[in-house]
């Protein structure tokens, strides 16, 4: 069993990428993994490092799709970029399992669809992040932009995956709920009230609707909404954590009195913002396609490439893909 990281994916690529990879297989000896990119830099990195060599394999790929790239002529036109060569190994490779990458969010989702295909029956992929909760369990929200305009019956899938997803993660009844401007089940668009009702109908552990103020509460385990509104609240929460934590960090400066106060509270305050930092928990999977695909943010640095590598053999292991594909089948 390989996964397939794309070393040349990420504004830290390659070092931070390929450091990752060797973390992820100090980490678990039952890897096994391959690197795609411009083969003599990544050969010079791995010269510094301590490693198992007949664990890993270089796959040479001397092109880059960078974030200016049109992601869809950048699939079809930059054969040789580490993104599209890792694609092709992950789709003409039987023993490999799943791809990770931290490079082009639409590269990486468009090459999904075109090499990879959907599993049968899934209406659409959907990109679902893991966002940390008040309970460190962590939420799913699915989608969260890979789909901007969606039907009630791709929000159903968006919720078979999803359960899946947590199931193979170690959650034994993901409690599944609705996003709306409101918990009553009337409220909210055409689209989503009958999307309440399949959800509803469904032998899901559907708990009704929750509002964008409790996504982090840890009340329920996967968020399901449509790609705009997910990607929206998903921008907002960041965009909030960001703000506040920049206002405190500019009060504690203010002025001597506030200076001590923050070096007294120094230890908690440090361990708030790593209580809520999203990239201990790993990169974003793409549900709905054949194979695994995990998406890093683009400023992931070793630890969090590490992380999201073996997340994705979790998910390998607990055959994920084929739980998908049985539970749609059933519907």
């Amino acid at each position: 069993m390989k996964i397939v990281v794309d070393a040349f994916g990420g504004d830290f690529a390659p070092f931070e990428i390929v450091l990752g990879a060797i973390k992820a297989l100090q980490a678990n000896e039952k890897l096994n993994l391959v690197l795609v990119g411009d083969k003599d830099k990544i050969t010079e990195i791995l010269q510094e490092q301590v490693y198992v060599s007949d664990k890993l394999e270089i796959v040479h790929a001397p092109d880059v799709v960078t974030m200016d790239d049109v992601p869809t002529v950048a699939i079809r036109t930059k054969k040789t970029s580490s993104i599209v060569v890792a694609y092709d190994y992950l789709k003409n490779n039987d023993d490999a399992v799943a791809l990770v990458s931290a490079g082009s969010t639409g590269a990486t989702l468009t090459g999904a669809v075109l090499k990879l295909g959907r599993i049968q029956g899934i209406s659409r992929p959907a990109l679902a992040p893991i966002l940390p909760t008040v309970n460190d369990k962590g939420v799913m929200l699915l989608d969260c932009g890979a789909n901007a305009d969606c039907k009630s019956e791709n929000l159903l899938h968006f919720a078979i995956m999803g359960n899946e997803y947590m199931k193979a993660m170690g959650v034994k009844k993901p409690r599944i709920a609705l996003l709306n401007i409101g918990t009553e089940e009337e409220k909210g668009s055409e689209m989503i009230k009958e999307a309440h009702q399949l959800l509803k109908n469904s032998n899901l552990n559907f708990v009704g609707n929750i509002e964008s103020r409790d996504i982090l509460r840890g009340s329920v385990d996967v968020i399901v909404s449509d790609g705009f509104s997910g990607n929206i609240a998903l921008k907002t929460i960041e965009g909030v954590a960001e703000v506040l934590f920049g206002e405190l960090k500019d009060t504690v400066k203010s002025s001597f009195k506030a200076k001590l106060g923050g070096l007294l509270l120094k230890k908690s305050l440090k361990g708030i913002k790593a209580k809520y930092d999203y990239q201990k928990l790993g990169g974003a999977p793409l549900l709905g396609v054949s194979k695994i695909v995990l998406k890093c943010h683009g400023n992931s640095k070793s630890d969090t490439i590490a992380k999201t590598i073996n997340q994705a053999y979790t998910l390998a292991e607990n055959k994920m893909i084929e739980k998908v594909t049985n539970a749609v089948e059933k519907i």
